[in-house]
């Protein structure tokens, strides 16, 4: 199968940008089986995601749009549940309250039984305790008995949509034992689901089995701990389904704020040479997306990162920094570059990483008021982003272009509103997601963001997340991308007067 831009047709140009849903405004913040044996997902594939570009209902609408629109309005309808609960929890045991029962005791045993009665009926919120002590009591022992309240039943729902709609564009999501997962995670059987993902894994392999569900990991992550017993990780899925990215774990509901006393070092950047192979590297690189890449795959994910000084074609001397991805191979390691920098780097924008290329541009002596392209693979990109997103940074430096390829960064945004952002996304890869923008998720981009997104053969993750399959997209069948691309980062063609590596620390 050849690479093909696609992605959800509510939301994208021909050329890939994507545009808002009409009318779905959210809150804030092909049928056919898996092939039983390794390899690209059926061709039967393709003409399920070409025929949601055009096939319409008669309100000129796809199914996928209008599954997109009825999951916003169930997830609108859900958090203004919540909040009514909250609003009558705080009517009935407030201090208000209390004084007016003293006031006119019977007025406010009326009052309270017709709290009771909205919080606990099941025709009205369906034991919809929450917020303040008493409320808060009340929805943990909701949790532990698994009574589920209105606005947990129409999240579900919301979340259910979601999955069907991403199931339009990824008709992998819809094979029998897809369904089965799906179905399990929704209905809140957590026996099943285990049942259901020891088969899919045991039929397609972990790395298939992870790349069939990916385009909904959010919502399925969020489901679990919307449906289980744990009181303590229900946030996770409330900040999901308003678009956010959560601050906490979705299984133990623990806080982002711990990944400061996991990442806490001061960062360093120490000059490096470079091996035989990264110089052959650099020795032909040039301003241009694919090379870009290349070099990003040469540095590798163990420390290495690059500072590059062009005398460009209008006189002007730019730099550009190339910033690698995670190393898988350990949790936490001497570098920035590890899964805890990862985690740090989706849910903060001051990490070890941003602190040690900080200290690298001042080691490196890039003068004040220099212009900056910033361009991050993976966690590179998380990091560029947060980088751009530092006022000091932005204040001390002009960043005109963060370019990333395979990053989570979409709730993200830079300090300087006139950095012009662009996002390369493989659709079979998993990491992107993990903003909480997956394939059927309602909130948007900016409008002046470039998003270039596709399918292309690489298919399993790791594999599609890898730089090489990005690189050997853009220059297969989506060279237009490349062409793109490269158009809008002109301004730094010119003579490459420097290749400087530089290896971070975390201390």
């Amino acid at each position: 199968m050849t690479p093909q831009a696609t992605g959800n047709p509510t939301r994208q140009h021909s050329d890939g940008q994507r545009k808002n849903i009409p009318g779905a405004g959210g809150p804030p913040g092909g049928p056919g089986g898996v092939p039983a044996r390794p390899g690209p997902p059926p061709a039967a594939a393709d003409p399920v995601v070409a025929r949601t570009d055009t096939d319409r209902t008669g309100t000129g609408r796809s199914d996928t749009e209008l599954l997109i629109a009825a999951s916003v309005l169930l997830a609108d309808a859900a958090l203004a549940a919540k909040r009514a609960g909250a609003g009558l929890t705080e009517a009935l045991t407030g201090a208000g309250s209390a004084l007016q029962a003293l006031r006119r005791p019977t007025w406010a045993l009326g009052t309270a039984l017709s709290c009771v009665r909205a919080l606990t009926d099941p025709a009205g919120l369906g034991f919809g305790a929450n917020g303040g002590v008493v409320g808060e009591l009340a929805r943990i022992a909701g949790n532990v008995t698994r009574r589920r309240p209105a606005a947990v039943a129409m999240a579900v729902d919301g979340f259910a949509l979601r999955i069907e709609a991403a199931t339009v564009t990824h008709p992998n999501l819809d094979s029998p034992h897809a369904r089965r997962l799906t179905g399990a995670l929704v209905a809140g059987d957590r026996l099943e689901a285990a049942r259901a993902l020891h088969a899919l894994v045991e039929r397609l392999g972990i790395t298939r089995a992870l790349t069939t569900v990916s385009p909904v990991i959010m919502e399925l992550l969020a489901l679990t701990g919307l449906l289980d017993e744990n009181p303590v990780n229900d946030e996770f899925s409330w900040v999901t389904l308003a678009g956010g990215v959560p601050t906490t774990d979705p299984f133990l509901g623990l806080p982002s704020s711990l990944l400061k006393y996991l990442n806490p070092g001061p960062g360093r950047a120490e000059r490096a040479e470079p091996d035989p192979i990264l110089a052959k590297v650099l020795g032909t690189s040039g301003n241009d997306i694919v090379s870009y890449i290349n070099d990003i795959g040469a540095l590798g994910n163990h420390g290495l990162v690059l500072l590059r000084r062009v005398s460009c074609a209008d006189g002007a001397v730019r730099h550009v920094v190339l910033l690698p991805g995670t190393s898988f191979a350990l949790l936490s390691n001497s570098t920035p570059q590890d899964l805890i920098g990862a985690f740090d780097g989706l849910l903060r924008t001051d990490t070890t990483y941003t602190r040690a290329v900080k200290k690298l541009l001042l080691r490196a002596g890039v003068p004040a008021g220099s212009e900056l392209m910033l361009v991050g693979h993976s966690l590179g990109g998380l990091t560029a982003m947060n980088l751009a997103a530092d006022v000091d940074v932005a204040s001390e430096y002009r960043i005109t272009h963060v370019v990333t390829l395979g990053s989570p960064i979409d709730n993200k945004r830079p300090a300087d509103h006139t950095t012009r952002v662009v996002s390369l996304v493989n659709k079979h890869d998993v990491i992107p997601t993990l903003d909480g923008r997956g394939p059927a998720c309602p909130n948007d981009i900016p409008d002046d963001w470039v998003e270039l997104a596709w399918l292309d053969e690489s298919y399993d993750y790791p594999l599609s997340h890898a730089p090489q399959a990005y690189s050997d997209s853009l220059r297969g069948e989506l060279g237009h991308h490349r062409e793109r691309i490269n158009d809008l980062i002109r301004r730094y063609d010119g003579e490459i007067t420097a290749n400087q590596p530089y290896m971070l620390r975390d201390r």
